[in-house]
């Protein structure tokens, strides 16, 4: 396997014997070279001996030799400067585009790395590499928890980008977009963020000060105005409301309300419930952003953030239905749960964007202040041996399992390399 074969020359797994070339030269690697993950040869500026002579130039691997003709190496000149052919047989020689042989290295995947290997991607148990993890030292685990808690930032910073380049860079409209799409918490994401890039927010900042017209922006553009409940006197009015509002500003068509999921929802998070406090929190904070941004700690943050609703929503969580009187406030881990995946991610993005350290700092900061999430994500790497003690463990977790776990990129995993090592 390619993908095996490049891990053993990176990491320099060679069998216990001296390495020659096909034809017989010996052969040292002094370096194997800096990984490509472009076109072009798979390593870069490798240091090599070969039969005494020392080599510094390129290094191509494949599992067969033949694949050098069947990728048409032999005639790309970006491979004239492969000092070594790399493989894991060799059922032929290969050539330069000036008709150079090029030299062979028959390299063998070490049966104990390649039984592991297969362990962890056959393995069903989550994480496969569970019988190591309690064993690996503190700082081995740390600094793999440090890189992916960068790849993380770095990961949410591209869609915080990719939403600034769809908004002319409105920071203040791409936050309120992105903290609609989190207080979807997941089910509803998608459908917020559909309704936040259907609102026309200029046409809503003119009615700013009036929170009962923001309600009928907010819940007409939902689609949830649609319905006419003749025995709910506040729907009719934001009814009436929207529809004014719809011809003053010849707003874009509402969303349609099946878009809307309520199963397996708590009412507390009920889209109406989750509207009605954006419209209350986009009401009351006129610059949420620059606020949000300036904010020294968390509980800062969530002061600024701690939403409720107008009176109406306190004695319901859809129309024409009434509930026992309650205040409808987001609660402490909604608030954990906004500062996560809104507030951090946009303090990092800012930060790069203003070449501000302070801010990317504070990101990290905020991150490792609060407590790590409670999923069976974390639950399972706790359950494993590894401790998840803050928010900055928990959402590292969530990389790895994200992007190497479920991949089963165990190769490129720093778990991994300790597990392909390990004599356990």
């Amino acid at each position: 396997m390619e993908q095996l074969l490049h891990y053993v020359w990176k990491h320099k797994i060679f069998p216990l014997m001296p390495l020659q070339t096909t034809s017989g030269q010996p052969v040292e690697v002094i370096e194997p070279g800096l990984p490509n993950i472009d076109a072009g040869p798979d390593f870069f500026n490798a240091k090599l001996k070969i039969d005494g002579t020392l080599w510094v130039g390129n290094v191509e691997l494949h599992t067969q030799a033949s694949d050098w003709f069947r990728h048409g190496h032999d005639r790309d000149k970006a491979y004239d400067n492969v000092i070594l052919y790399v493989v894991g047989g060799s059922d032929c020689e290969v050539y330069h585009t000036n008709g150079d042989i090029v030299p062979q290295l028959l390299l063998r995947c070490p049966d104990n790395v390649r039984q592991r290997y297969d362990e962890l991607q056959q393995a069903e148990i989550y994480p496969p590499c569970y019988s190591i993890l309690a064993f690996l030292p503190k700082l081995t685990v740390h600094s793999w928890l440090s890189a992916l808690q960068v790849e993380r930032f770095e990961q949410k910073a591209q869609a915080v980008t990719a939403r600034l380049e769809r908004c002319n860079n409105h920071w203040e409209d791409v936050f309120f977009i992105t903290l609609a799409r989190n207080l979807g918490f997941g089910l509803n994401g998608d459908a917020f963020e559909a309704w936040a890039n259907h609102l026309p927010f200029r046409a809503v900042d003119k009615h700013r000060d009036s929170l009962f017209q923001v309600e009928a922006f907010f819940l007409g553009q939902a689609g949830l105005l649609e319905e006419d409940f003749q025995g709910d006197s506040y729907h009719q009015k934001l009814r009436k409301e929207f529809h004014y509002l719809q011809h003053k500003f010849e707003l874009p068509v509402p969303m349609t309300c099946d878009l809307w999921s309520f199963l397996r929802l708590r009412p507390g998070n009920f889209p109406h419930v989750r509207l009605a406090q954006l419209a209350w929190l986009y009401h009351k904070e006129q610059s949420l952003f620059s606020r949000v941004m300036a904010a020294e700690t968390p509980e800062d943050v969530k002061k600024i953030l701690s939403a409720q609703t107008s009176t109406y929503w306190e004695e319901h969580f859809t129309f024409k239905k009434a509930s026992p009187h309650r205040e409808k406030r987001l609660g402490e881990n909604a608030l954990n749960l906004i500062l996560i995946n809104t507030v951090i991610p946009f303090l990092y993005t800012y930060g790069m964007h203003k070449a501000d350290e302070e801010l990317c700092e504070r990101a990290t900061r905020f991150l490792e202040a609060l407590k790590a999430e409670n999923n069976h994500v974390t639950r399972l790497w706790s359950g494993a041996g590894l401790p998840v003690y803050t928010a900055a463990d928990s959402q590292a977790l969530l990389q790895l399992q994200k992007e190497y776990c479920d991949k089963k990129d165990c190769l490129h995993c720093r778990f991994g390399y300790e597990y392909l090592k390990s004599q356990r």
